[in-house]
């Protein structure tokens, strides 16, 4: 289980995440990141953002894969920024096809079936669920997973917008790991009825992002 681990969260593996910012080219554009400490703000915020809506949409999923149908559309509803919408729809997709492929197991050719037959949205977050336990991933590993390539990908796009250096952005990635823990103790548990809100500006820098005058990121 730990190579399929390091498979899934390894950049190789393609489901597309790093073509999105999480609204972190919005907010850089804007004028709202500094340099290393805004930058770091940002991810903590992303991080927590993600432990109160990805999280217990992941887990929900998970636990009951053969509601992934009901999910996704309460997804869909949840999701009202249209660019947020739009993004989860693409990594959504991307992480189903690319995982079909790579995973030939009748568990997932089956999940995949049910999806396009009841022409789902395809979410990231229920389809994260609902795939990783087709996978044989526990629900811990699941969310300490997605919650990495979050990370991750904000520390990368913060890189490739120029706004750190390579070396800084490691330095960032590793002094988030304590708060990784933290958002896993917090909300490693919730349920939908827990699915909140953290951090409306993130939402709304996102939110203009198609706005932009140049854009490197979808999102």
């Amino acid at each position: 289980m730990d190579w399929l681990l390091f498979q899934l969260a390894d950049s190789a593996f393609p489901t597309g995440g790093f073509a999105h910012s999480s609204g972190l080219e919005a907010a850089w554009q804007q004028g709202e990141i500094s340099k290393e400490n805004g930058l770091r703000k940002f991810a903590v915020a992303t991080l927590w953002q993600t432990g109160h809506s990805f999280l217990p949409m992941l887990g929900a999923a998970h636990k009951r894969p053969e509601d992934i149908d009901e999910l996704d559309r309460f997804c869909d509803v949840f999701l009202s920024n249209p660019v947020a919408n739009r993004a989860s729809r693409i990594q959504g997709r991307a992480l189903l096809s690319t995982c079909e492929r790579c995973f030939p197991l009748p568990d997932l050719k089956e999940l995949s079936l049910r999806v396009r037959e009841q022409r789902l949205c395809r979410h990231n977050a229920p389809l994260c669920g609902a795939i990783f336990r087709k996978l044989g991933v526990n629900l811990d590993d699941s969310q300490e997973l997605c919650l990495y390539i979050i990370l991750r990908g904000v520390v990368s796009a913060g890189v490739r917008l120029g706004i750190v250096g390579p070396h800084e952005a490691q330095q960032i990635q590793f002094s988030c790991y304590a708060e990784l823990n933290r958002v896993l103790d917090c909300c490693g548990g919730l349920t939908l009825d827990g699915l909140a809100q953290t951090a409306p500006l993130l939402d709304l820098f996102q939110s203009t992002h198609d706005r932009l005058y140049s854009r490197l990121f979808q999102s």
